[in-house]
């Protein structure tokens, strides 16, 4: 096979069009020729009018791509040469990799991979999926032979769902592929829209543990902040005090606590602790880690009980839970915490009203059976979940029920003149 030059131009089948894949098939489609493909109709339709509901393309971003189309029909694709997957990799109800829609996407390629065809993955998993899970249905529903008839690249998806600054373009991409010549064609190709450069791993296991250690570093870091939150609640300080102390130092890290959610960040470090556990290791740190962010939502729920059940009982308690996403000035709501934080405080006997702008009310009501509310009222609880710009403008005042309303801030971000207290 020769060399692919930057000049190269393949025909590129994205598979997925959520925040990953979107973005991606609009810089290719800039440059290639792109079909853009999504199981859901309606996703495909909206696109097709430039409507994002993720809030990560614009309309005049979706139509700069001259060269992107979008469709549902697989049959599309069969005459793309370069294929890559950016489907999610989600975690059971037992914290277990879910690989059905990685490889169910991979079954669908495998019926229309050519001879000489690239598969690249996007999607966080652990070391060795691509090779080991991945290549086996390709070769088994294709016919065809492994790094002979076709080859695979692993790319992993570094995008920061709401954040406008480091988009797509602008964050280095990790590149890899399952031979030194296919490795070179898809760094060449990532180069091609990726202003920030690319680094070419050794391997696509590395590539693949480099993306899951990202995410484990970041989470384990937070659940440190976090458990010092724990410690700090019971000694009567402000953990972000302390932080804002410890901060002058200046090696020290500024994470701050809060909860973790979201499809990376709360999803990829059990992806790496199933493929230890596999190889006869238990992760304690990886593990341990997890299990103290996963507290954090029971630990705000009953924080919220403790305060406001000073003044009245739980029954007769109103809170307003504002946002529902899993961070700020986004749609997501991929494994959100803020729904447990909702679930308990109902089961302990609260009335709650949930307020997000940003979350999809339709997809919120039917994931979590939870009516999102359009209408302040006034409440014994204000919780503020997440720090969307748009709750800086809501006067509180007018929110509160009485004097004795408590105004928990998870997220560090109202003023702390009219905050009761802040996780």
């Amino acid at each position: 096979m020769d060399k692919f030059l930057p000049t190269w131009k393949p025909n590129i089948a994205i598979v997925g069009l959520g925040y990953v894949g979107l973005p991606l098939a609009i810089e290719f489609g800039k440059q290639y020729k792109v079909k853009g493909y999504d199981t859901n109709l309606i996703r495909i339709e909206s696109l097709l009018k430039g409507d994002d509901i993720t809030l990560q393309s614009t309309a005049a971003e979706i139509s700069a791509a001259k060269n992107l189309a979008f469709t549902t029909n697989i049959d599309e694709l069969i005459d793309c040469t370069v294929f890559i997957i950016t489907v999610p990799t989600p975690v059971d109800a037992n914290k277990q990799p879910d690989l059905t829609p990685l490889l169910t996407a991979t079954q669908t390629i495998a019926g229309i991979l050519k001879k000489g065809d690239i598969v690249i993955y996007e999607s966080t998993v652990y070391p060795g999926c691509t090779e080991e899970d991945c290549v086996p249905v390709l070769e088994k529903f294709s016919g065809l032979v492994f790094n002979k008839d076709f080859f695979c690249g692993y790319s992993p998806e570094r995008i920061n769902p709401g954040d406008k600054v480091n988009t797509l373009t602008k964050i280095k991409k990790i590149t890899s592929g399952s031979t030194l010549e296919i490795a070179e064609q898809v760094d060449i190709l990532y180069n091609t829209i990726i202003e920030a450069g690319t680094y070419k791993a050794p391997s696509i296991k590395v590539a693949e543990a480099a993306k899951s250690i990202e995410n484990a570093q970041r989470d384990i870091n937070i659940s440190f902040v976090n458990e010092l939150a724990l410690i700090f609640d019971k000694m009567g300080i402000d953990t972000h005090e302390v932080l804002n102390a410890a901060a002058t130092k200046w090696n020290f890290l500024p994470f701050k606590p809060g909860l973790v959610g979201g499809h990376c960040i709360g999803v990829d470090p059990y992806y790496l602790a199933y493929k230890a556990e596999q190889l006869g290791y238990h992760p304690q740190v990886i593990l341990s880690g997890r299990n103290v962010n996963d507290l954090m939502s029971g630990f705000v729920a009953n924080k919220i009980v403790e305060l406001v059940t000073k003044h009245k009982p739980i029954n007769e308690v109103h809170v307003l839970v504002l946002g529902v996403t899993f961070k700020e000035n986004c749609p997501d709501i991929r494994n959100s915490k803020v729904f447990d934080i909702i679930t308990q405080l109902e089961k302990q006997g609260a009335q709650v009203d949930a307020f997000d702008p940003y979350a999809n009310a339709a997809e919120v009501l039917e994931k979590h059976q939870i009516k999102l509310i359009i209408d302040l009222k006034t409440y014994d609880a204000i919780v503020l979940t997440v720090a969307h710009d748009f709750y800086k403008a809501l006067d509180y005042s007018k929110l509160k029920a009485s004097e004795d309303t408590i105004i928990y801030d998870t997220k560090a971000f109202l003023d702390k003149k009219i905050v009761t207290a802040r996780l």
